[in-house]
């Protein structure tokens, strides 16, 4: 079998950097080096794919993982020993920097975006 070597032409450095984390073991592929010429090309313009990191704290993404759960804000602060106010202020922060309208919104925000994986 021939080798087949592969470029990528994507905008986004982290989802570049993922990319060629996964492609680099994959038997038979070889990623072209810049300027070389490729047997085909990956495309994606500034926009498509993941959305960017949200810029989540250690703390959040606690929450999140608790969320996906489906634990309440009581729930989420006995598991974290915060108080009830302090968890809806973290559930609030996540819907606000995942730009979700709910609790299990947010987690499939975070999912798609590969923050946390279900």
């Amino acid at each position: 079998m021939s080798e087949v070597v592969l470029a990528l032409a994507v905008a986004q450095p982290g989802l570049a950097d993922r990319l060629v984390a996964l492609l680099a073991d994959v038997p038979g592929l070889r990623l072209a080096r810049p300027g070389e010429a490729a047997d085909a090309v990956v495309t994606l313009p500034p926009g498509d794919g993941p959305a960017p990191d949200p810029g989540l704290t250690p703390r959040e993404i606690e929450v999140l993982g608790l969320l996906a759960e489906g634990a309440s804000n009581k729930a989420i602060a006995r598991r974290l020993g915060i108080s009830v106010h302090t968890a809806k202020f973290h559930v609030g922060s996540l819907l606000d920097k995942l730009d979700a309208t709910g609790r299990t919104d947010a987690v499939a925000h975070a999912a798609r975006r590969g923050v946390i994986h279900l």
